[in-house]
């Protein structure tokens, strides 16, 4: 099942209504669902390793409350969280903007099959630090989604409420 981005994401408690969280692909929906958006939020950094370090420490701490809470909506949330931690610090480690293509592009001639022409993307210039940051989170996030309570979790949430 596809993220269902239409839903009135402001109005629903996902704490109240567990059986209305999607779990979607990657990072859908990590900056939309209520009250975990909020409460993971606030400690989540990248900037260098040692606030990447704290912060996925943190947020790993919560995603293991969340578990002991049989809370399968805020532990995938905080997986997403570290997640998204790695792929944000992943794109500034490869583009010290953090804007992977070029911001006027000039677009690639069409191929020969006829795919659409694609942005240009500017050059990597690598930062160790953004990349330090990018292993401390892949790390938290891997370990979170080997978790054996998280598995079960997701496994009857999906058995529950995904078709």
């Amino acid at each position: 099942m596809s993220f269902d981005y239409a839903r009135d994401y402001a109005q629903i408690d996902f704490r109240q209504h567990p059986e209305l969280y999607q779990i979607g692909k990657g990072e859908q929906g990590v900056l939309m669902v209520e009250p975990y958006k909020s409460e993971i939020l606030p400690h989540w950094r990248f900037k260098s390793p040692e606030l990447a370090q704290a912060s996925s420490e943190r947020i790993f701490s919560m995603f293991l409350d969340y578990l002991s809470q049989d809370d399968f909506v805020g532990a995938d949330m905080a997986r997403k969280f570290l997640q998204m931690g790695y792929t944000r610090s992943r794109r500034y480690a490869n583009h010290k903007s953090g804007r992977k293509y070029a911001s006027n592009p000039q677009k690639a001639p069409d191929t020969a099959s006829g795919k659409a022409a694609r942005q240009q993307v500017l050059p990597r210039e690598e930062d160790p630090m953004k990349a330090a940051s990018a292993r401390i989170f892949k790390a938290k996030w891997e370990e979170a989604k080997a978790n054996e309570r998280y598995q079960q979790l997701m496994q009857a949430h999906k058995a529950r409420h995904e078709p």
